[in-house]
Order: C-alpha cells, then sequence, then structure tokens
C-alpha cells in the first residue's frame, strides 16, 4: 500500500509559479509510475503529468505542456510538479498518483493523495 503525501499548494497570481512536492511512504517507491491528477471545481478529475520509475521519460496534458514540469528523486522518495506560467484555468485541487503501469497511472492509477488545492487569481 503506497500512502502519498501532497504539500506546496496556495494561493498565487496569475503568471506566477508554484511548487508541489509529494512524499511517498513505500520503500519500492522507484517501482512505481507516478503522476498529477487536478480536479477543478465542478468538473471531472483530470491528468496533468506523469513520470516513468527513473524520471528519464515525461507526459504531459495538451493544456499543462510547456509550462509544468514533473520531477522525482528516488531517493527522497518526493515527486515534484513545478508550475509556472500559472493561469485561473490551473486553478484546482491536485493529487498525486502512483501506479505499477505507465498507462494506468495516466488513466485511473490504484493510488491517490488527499490532494492539494492552487488558487490562482487574476
Amino acid at each position: 500500500q503506497v500512502q502519498l503525501v501532497e504539500s506546496g499548494g496556495g494561493l498565487v497570481q496569475a503568471g506566477g509559479s508554484l511548487r508541489l512536492s509529494c512524499a511517498a511512504s513505500e520503500r519500492t517507491f522507484s517501482m512505481y509510475y507516478m503522476g498529477w491528477f487536478r480536479q477543478a471545481p465542478g468538473k471531472v478529475r483530470e491528468f496533468v503529468a506523469a513520470t516513468d520509475w527513473s524520471g528519464g521519460n515525461t507526459y504531459y496534458a495538451d493544456s499543462v505542456k510547456g509550462r509544468f514540469t514533473i520531477s522525482r528523486d528516488n531517493a527522497k522518495n518526493t515527486v515534484d510538479l513545478y508550475m509556472n506560467s500559472l493561469n485561473p484555468e490551473d486553478t484546482a485541487v491536485y493529487y498525486c498518483v502512483a501506479d505499477t503501469s505507465t498507462l494506468v497511472v495516466r488513466t485511473a492509477p490504484h493510488y491517490w493523495g488527499q490532494g492539494t488545492s492552487v488558487t490562482v487569481s487574476s
């Protein structure tokens, strides 16, 4: 059972940057594909970004490509999401996710954190 704890959410102005962090409890963290989803008010959860076990392959939703960067540190069991050029449409609760499948982590991951809220003001 992987436990995921997010941190780093908050309020930021449009055009600003924010870094989200996720700490995982699993000793075999490096075996998991890691990612981020988000859920905006009144909308369904959507995939944001994911990385393979090594961090060498990354995947992004079109809406964040070029603005967000996902990075992991297997020595620290952490995965970060660097968010730049934020706009009000990025306002959402962001969830850290994990799965042993590169496809499933981007579609229906088994493990979820509790979420951290990001609000971008215009």
